[in-house]
């Protein structure tokens, strides 16, 4: 696999990740396994999600990075929701936590390769 391809399948994971944990997030606090009956104020979580989104589709390095960042209080969320809640919100919380961890990796590799890829890219100056 070359590096165009490996920086093309890491792109679509982070964004099918992120358009993932905002359609969880959604679907869990509206209506799955909300809160209260008939959903919750919790449902904003998702909002700063959709921050992101148009950054990593026209492929910007510096969202890629501070995704990898963000995806970590999403990660805490689920792991504190995955061993406190019961029943059916535990499972949809490992699912947030898998989609997290799905979004770092994604993010982490991205920038990984983008940089090595344009390191050999640019020719280095001939003293």
């Amino acid at each position: 696999m070359d590096h165009s391809n490996r920086i093309d399948l890491t792109r679509a994971l982070a964004v099918g990740s992120l358009i993932g944990l905002i359609v969880l997030g959604l679907a869990w606090e509206l209506w799955l396994a909300p809160l209260r009956p008939g959903g919750s104020w919790l449902v904003l979580k998702v909002l700063p999600l959709f921050i992101p989104l148009a950054g990593l589709l026209k492929r910007r390095m510096y969202t890629y990075r501070w995704v990898s960042l963000l995806v970590w209080v999403y990660f805490t969320e689920g792991v504190v929701r995955a061993t406190s809640d019961r029943g059916f919100s535990a499972v949809l919380a490992a699912i947030e936590v898998g989609l997290c961890l799905l979004l770092f990796t994604a993010c982490a590799l991205h920038v990984r390769w983008r940089l090595r890829h344009a390191r050999t890219a640019t020719p280095t100056p001939s003293p």
